[in-house]
């Protein structure tokens, strides 16, 4: 099979991002999974080993500059197409990562697709699968040319392969020498939780600006945790100041593609929408009826959700019990 580039996130303690999984076993429904980490040597081998745990069956590494921003990232997948010459290089459409496949397209004169739920292979070659129409409908797209370059929605794609021994290739990166910012210092901030991180959860639940306030907002969180769900929110309630912008989910905020997705008090704006749409199955809490949110969702309760949670919440932790 042909190789498929897949770029993993590897955050600062050295750890890969809880998306590695799911964009290796989408890239092995079309090719050999082969999974690029650009880290500084400090993380690379924890990275590269882990990479190959989750079934990557090779790993290419680079040594990147990380206080400079995006473009050594695109130096080493620019070296990696260039050695490897795949069908398709995977990201997550996560913001730094969009970013790296973007300026890779625009310098390599590459077709782009972005926010994809799924990739397959016809017998013309690789195909895109996007969702459309508030996710009435997937259609597919395929380049006419060259190498495709894919962003994967977070969560969209389950599945685990088999571990692989670790077979690690450094790759020699030459700088492009385009300029880019440098971060000069940075501190790192802990916040411990139990949640798990919203982009690829299997479960979230997401209030909106008919919470009503930032305190009232701990209802969702309540909920949340009892499903052990991560929090979302939609951007109205980000805009009041009812949770951090790190919580939004649509359009401008994070994709989610989770099995399980609760809306409370979200009125399911298109862009929202965007954001969540293609979860497996979603239920929504809205006091009007006519909310757009209720024609996507799979179970709508037309009430207040101030009497409709609690009640939820106290049969959930029953079921416990």
């Amino acid at each position: 099979m042909s190789a498929v580039i897949v770029l993993l996130e590897v955050l600062p303690g050295g750890a890969l991002s809880a998306t590695s999984s799911g964009l290796l076993t989408a890239a092995a429904r079309v090719g050999e999974p082969v999974a690029l980490v650009a880290a500084p040597a400090a993380t690379r081998a924890a990275a590269a080993a882990a990479a190959a745990e989750l079934g990557a069956v090779r790993v290419l590494t680079a040594d990147v500059d990380v206080d400079r921003l995006t473009v050594p990232v695109v130096d080493a997948l620019a070296a990696a197409v260039d050695r490897e010459r795949p069908d398709l290089v995977l990201a997550s459409h996560a913001v730094e990562t969009r970013d790296a496949l973007a300026r890779l397209a625009a310098r390599l004169r590459l077709p782009l697709a972005t926010d994809v739920v799924g990739v397959a292979r016809d017998e013309l070659g690789v195909v895109a699968q996007h969702s459309a129409l508030g996710g009435a409908f997937t259609v597919e797209g395929a380049p006419t040319f060259g190498t495709l370059l894919a962003t994967l929605r977070p969560g969209v794609v389950e599945g685990d392969l088999s571990a692989q021994p670790l077979v690690e290739q450094p790759i020699e990166v030459v700088a492009s020498g385009v300029p880019s910012a440098r971060i000069e210092s940075f501190s790192e901030t802990t916040a411990p939780s139990s949640r798990p991180e919203l982009r690829g959860a299997k479960a979230v639940v997401s209030g909106g600006r008919g919470v009503g306030s930032r305190e009232d907002f701990a209802l969702v969180e309540q909920l949340a945790d009892v499903l052990g769900a991560a929090v979302g929110a939609s951007r109205a309630a980000v805009d009041a100041g009812y949770v951090p912008a790190s919580a939004q989910v649509g359009q401008t905020g994070v994709s989610v593609s989770p099995r399980l997705y609760i809306a409370l008090g979200i009125s399911g704006a298109i862009q929202h929408r965007a954001g969540m749409q293609t979860a497996g199955t979603i239920v929504a809490v809205d006091k009007n009826p006519e909310a757009p949110i209720f024609e996507i969702a799979d179970f709508g309760i037309v009430g207040d959700l101030f009497t409709v949670v609690p009640q939820l919440i106290s049969a959930l932790e029953a079921h416990k019990k």
